[in-house]
Parts: structure tokens; C-alpha cells; sequence
């Protein structure tokens, strides 16, 4: 027989207690991150719209771009040339064509690309089914580092402006 039954049993309620006070602040048990949206606009297709989550200066003189396409709509968005530079047949099925406007700067920056001319971006894509998302990115030479904001634009979406770069 114990000496203080009552003891375990307080110390039960103690680290119970402690549990569910740490859990319910987040402190204890992580809980999902939604990424923030920086910036957002809607398709030339209903039901179709992006969202920024980054866009940040890294390393290399570079400023990496991660957005989120969301097919709400009726029909798959699929990616083929639609998305790539005009008039290269070397962005089928990426995002090459997405690019960055500095219009203080009157200056556009487009993804960057290897010695293949492939973009560096998101590749190999194929379409968005109706009411899913994908996750997309692309790295572009970074503007000066008086660049706060820019504008994003991504084919067959409006124009994203002032757009908050983060270091």
C-alpha cells in the first residue's frame, strides 16, 4: 500500500492540467502554418486566382517568388505554353513567363534562367484539377536593395502591384 495515494493522483491532474494549458496556447503541441498571403488576384478564368506567400531576398543576389494557383472553377488549368515566356517553346509546362515589374526603376525582371535556357521555376507541371491548388515558385536577379515592393505579374492572371519583398 502506498504511503501518499493522493500524491500520484495529484501529480496526474498536475501534468494533465499543464498539457491542456500549453496545448491550447500552441506552446506544447505545434500547430499547422498557414503561409501568409502577401498578395492575391483573380484569372482570366472564373474561379481561378493566385496567391503570393513569398517573396523574399535569398542569398546569390536572388529574390525567390512562391505563389499558389487555386482552380476553384469548373475545368482543369493546364499549363502547356500558357504559362512560359512568349514565343520560347523551352517553357512548355513551367511558369517562365511569370516576372517581376520595378516601375520606379522602369526595369522587368524575368526568372532566371541555367545555361540550357531552362527556367529556374517551377518545371515538369502538367494542370491544376478543378477545386485543387499547387504550389508554385520561381528565382529572379534580385532589384536594388531600395526595392521594397514590385509588382508580380503572372500570365493569363492581373497584375499583382506593390508587392512587399522580404529580406
Amino acid at each position: 500500500m502506498e504511503k501518499f495515494p493522493w500524491m500520484k493522483w495529484s501529480m496526474g491532474m498536475l501534468v494533465a492540467s499543464l498539457l491542456l494549458l500549453f496545448s491550447s496556447n500552441g506552446l506544447l503541441l505545434a500547430q499547422p502554418k498557414t503561409p501568409a498571403i502577401l498578395a492575391t488576384t483573380d484569372g482570366e478564368r472564373p474561379g481561378v486566382r493566385v496567391e503570393v506567400v513569398e517573396l523574399k531576398r535569398v542569398s546569390g543576389g536572388t529574390v525567390n517568388l512562391k505563389f499558389i494557383l487555386i482552380n476553384d472553377g469548373e475545368k482543369n488549368v493546364d499549363f502547356g505554353y500558357a504559362f512560359g515566356e512568349g514565343g520560347s517553346t523551352i517553357d512548355f509546362n513551367t511558369i517562365g513567363g511569370v516576372h517581376l515589374i520595378d516601375a520606379a526603376g522602369k526595369k522587368k525582371y524575368f526568372v532566371i534562367r541555367d545555361s540550357e535556357k531552362k527556367c529556374l521555376c517551377s518545371q515538369g507541371l502538367k494542370s491544376v484539377a478543378s477545386k485543387s491548388r499547387m504550389n508554385l515558385w520561381a528565382k529572379f536577379p534580385a532589384p536594388p536593395d531600395n526595392v521594397e515592393k514590385i509588382t508580380v505579374v503572372i500570365p493569363h492572371f492581373m497584375p499583382m502591384d506593390d508587392v512587399p519583398i522580404s529580406r
